[in-house]
């Protein structure tokens, strides 16, 4: 089985493309980014949806964006709640963690030629919007360009590729998919607010969309607690 990497949040995204990765015959090797966020939650989320997936090979690098601020997700900035779709579309949100995917994606690559992985997986996803510059499709294909001229493996002729297969994907779809695939949502985070025991605010944009995936889906959401 040929390797690859993929980048594990922790998130629901990220779950699935783990899944759809192994599904497409590759052995995966996991890469958690810890950036500096204000919760541990994911990074436990992370863990455990590497483990219920069977990956053997599950690495964390350290990255301190706290360092930098800037964003609701590692500094002291309220995170934006209740908000609706036309709101979210419309500009780009404080918990956007400026370079975080050029961060993630450039540990991965080097990750990626250490291991002898071609491909590397990542859930970017553009069409329930959350404003990131960074989950475009234009954007992959221009960090794709930048791997394949900044790498050994690129020079050499074996071209790294950017899977990114949730890009077009709505997050009903994601769900479905997952699904299919058997993956264990209820070991996944994706609150950018938490309360102290992990437990989601069901008021962010992201806990907005997870719920309302999982509503059209006539489910309840698994990793809220009884």
């Amino acid at each position: 089985m040929p390797k690859c990497v993929v980048l594990l949040s922790g998130g629901l995204d990220s779950a699935t493309v783990l899944a759809m990765a192994k599904e497409q015959g590759f052995d995966p090797c996991a890469l958690t980014v810890t950036y500096g966020q204000r919760h541990a939650v994911e990074l436990d989320a992370a863990r455990a949806t590497a483990a219920s997936q069977g990956v053997t090979d599950h690495r964390f690098v350290q990255v301190e964006l706290n360092k930098l601020g800037g964003s609701a997700l590692t500094d002291n900035i309220e995170v934006p709640k209740d908000r609706d779709e036309s709101t979210m579309a419309g500009e780009i949100p404080v918990t956007y963690v400026p370079a975080r995917n050029t961060v993630m994606l450039s540990i991965a690559l080097g990750f990626a030629e250490v291991v002898g992985a071609n491909d590397i997986f990542v859930g970017v996803n553009a069409v329930d919007y959350s404003g990131y510059p960074d989950c475009r499709p234009e954007y992959i294909e221009a960090f794709q360009t930048m791997a394949r001229l900044a790498t050994k493996s690129g020079v050499e002729g074996a071209e790294i590729t950017i899977h990114a297969p949730l890009v077009h994907l709505t997050k009903t779809d994601i769900v479905r998919e997952g699904l299919r695939l058997g993956v264990d949502y209820s070991k996944t985070h994706s609150c950018y607010d938490p309360d102290a025991s992990g437990q989601p605010c069901g008021r962010c944009d992201s806990c907005q969309i997870r719920n309302r995936a999982f509503a059209e889906l006539r489910m309840t959401d698994p990793a809220l607690k009884a």
